[in-house]
């Protein structure tokens, strides 16, 4: 027997046939010959490409046809996946329809039905809002609406309504023994409720934390705090991030959790701070390993940015009233006081005695680089005695975030790039989780080689071979939509242009700040007339209806 060739023998370039075997596993080629348009299920690949390849590919007696079943069932996955890294775990079914056709399918409903068979697409019906004033001479109301969906979001919505639905039923009202201490409405339905949630600014779960903590002793069972990640636990006596709580492990099929529901968490109360950071599958880990009877409780800021995976979980609890919901008025202060303005539509001049805040203007994003650099460097750590390490650089999106990380790399660590262009002392971030981390979390290289690095997080040391460094990237500079359920003690924000900004993203960078932030903006007056003018694109999910 042959040995199997790489898909590089199909004519894929390198790092396209290395990112096919990653996605398609080893035998890459045999699925690539089988259906060529499978190529379409590595990030990245056009619908134009995976033609041509189609074309290079099938042999003349059978040769690529635009009205291939293979080419439609793939053309649906695909516009779900690129809807997901979008933030979407759903679309209207007539959207993707006509999708479909502006890609040349004929059939479009065929081609959904081909994705149904291959059972990795999900349809549903969700059945629409009805008007408050029900006139009963009203003869034609709406008919229910086809949604599709990945099956493995569309399966994780279904599995966080089941879970919250469960622990609310099963749950029992805890109470403190007497002389317990006082304490706020946030702790009080924390205890009387299976789930609740808490919305308020970045820190509004600092009172319901210290609250359970003081009622602890008082209690029948445990508290537990957990977060996004370790660096947002810290912030917490006792915290642990949801990575560690749920114990991460990789497995055969990628990254999975040790708990769940063969082997749930102990009951008890848990809150999650930072809970807006829950995309639907973390969520749905989540409420799987809560056995029954868990006090569950959500605490984060649904007006900021969502989860930087798909899904908006906090955002739809709250909107679908399907929990008690406690609101947190903002804390005193220049930090707060400025969010406060951006959560109104609008940036107010604030009075920083202690420089809690610094504006630093631009004229573009080179020298908004520059101004980053020494902020680190110098400024920072000089006037207020803040070391860079726990300074964290926050800026739309990732393309914007490559030119600062070269800057501040040769500003403050620089070398030869002794691995995958990383040597000892510079700073990561997660972009693929493995089992020491999760994704979004930030760590320090301490040694690094041509074999690969070993980095140092907050809670756990991870070895990297240079095979998987794809799963790190330069974390001097993050994307504000990683930085979602995480503060740093200071936060550079950085806002090259206008393009891009919403007032989610900016109350999001502006609150990732526990003691300073310093705003490098050569975006002008698009900055303000972000929080005004650009307001984001919804997105499209499944989990408040099922709630209905």
């Amino acid at each position: 027997m042959s040995e199997p060739t790489s898909p590089s023998a199909l004519g894929l370039p390198g790092d396209l046939a290395a990112r096919a075997r990653a996605h398609l596993g080893e035998d890459a080629e045999t699925l690539l010959r089988a259906d060529p348009w499978d190529l379409l299920r590595v990030p990245g690949v056009t619908p134009a490409q995976a033609d041509r390849f189609a074309l290079s590919v099938l042999p003349p007696s059978s040769p690529a046809d635009p009205q291939d079943p293979r080419r439609g069932r793939a053309l649906v996955e695909f516009l779900l996946a690129e809807a997901a890294r979008r933030g979407d775990t759903a679309l209207p079914g007539e959207e993707v329809v006509e999708a479909l056709r502006g890609l040349r399918i004929a059939d479009p409903n065929a081609a959904v039905n081909a994705a149904l068979d291959e059972a990795r697409v999900m349809l549903f019906e969700v059945e629409p809002e009805l008007p408050d004033v029900f006139d009963e001479s009203m003869e034609d109301l709406p008919d229910a609406q086809q949604w599709l969906a990945l099956a493995r979001y569309g399966l994780a919505e279904e599995t966080v309504a089941e879970g919250v639905e469960r622990l609310a039923a099963t749950a029992p009202p805890l109470e403190a023994a007497p002389g317990a201490p006082e304490h706020g409405e946030a702790a009080r339905q924390a205890l009387f409720h299976g789930v609740s949630v808490v919305t308020g600014p970045a820190g509004s779960e600092d009172g319901l934390i210290a609250d359970l903590r003081a009622l602890e002793p008082s209690l029948p069972v445990p508290v537990t705090v957990a977060a996004a990640t370790a660096t947002a636990a810290a912030r917490h006596e006792g915290a642990v991030s949801l990575h560690r709580l749920l114990e991460a492990r990789e497995g055969l099929g990628g990254l999975g959790y040790a708990r769940g529901e063969q082997w749930p968490l102990e009951p008890g109360v848990l809150v999650v701070a930072g809970a807006e950071a829950l995309d639907v599958e973390l969520a749905a880990a989540l409420v799987e390993a809560c056995p029954d009877g868990m006090h569950l409780v959500l605490a984060g800021d649904p007006d900021g940015l969502a989860s930087y995976r798909p899904g908006r979980v906090l955002a739809d609890l709250v909107e679908a009233q399907a929990v008690p919901v406690t609101p947190v008025p903002p804390r005193g202060g220049p930090l707060a006081e400025l969010a406060e303005g951006v959560r109104a539509g609008g940036l107010r001049r604030v009075e920083a005695p202690g420089k809690e805040v610094v504006v630093v203007t631009a004229a573009d994003g080179r020298e908004a680089a520059h101004r980053v650099g020494q902020l680190l460097a110098d400024s920072i750590p000089r006037a207020l005695g803040i070391g860079a390490e726990d300074v964290q650089v926050l800026t739309p999106g990732p393309a914007g975030t490559a030119a600062l990380n070269a800057a501040l790399k040769a500003r403050l660590n620089p070398g030869p790039g002794v691995c995958g262009g990383f040597d000892a002392g510079d700073r990561v971030v997660v972009a693929v989780p493995f089992a020491e981390a999760a994704a979004g979390e930030t760590g320090t290289v301490t040694e690094a080689s041509p074999e690969g690095l070993t980095v140092r997080f907050p809670d756990a040391v991870a070895h990297v071979p240079a095979a998987s460094l794809p799963r790190l990237r330069a974390g001097w500079a993050i994307p504000v939509q990683q930085a979602a359920g995480t503060r740093w003690p200071a936060v550079v924000a950085v806002f090259p242009a206008a393009a891009g900004l919403s007032r989610p993203l900016v109350l999001t960078a502006f609150t990732r700040a526990l003691e300073h932030l310093s705003v490098v903006t050569a975006a002008g007056p698009g900055l303000a007339g972000s929080l005004t003018d650009f307001a984001p694109v919804k997105r499209q999910t499944r989990l408040m209806s099922l709630f209905s």
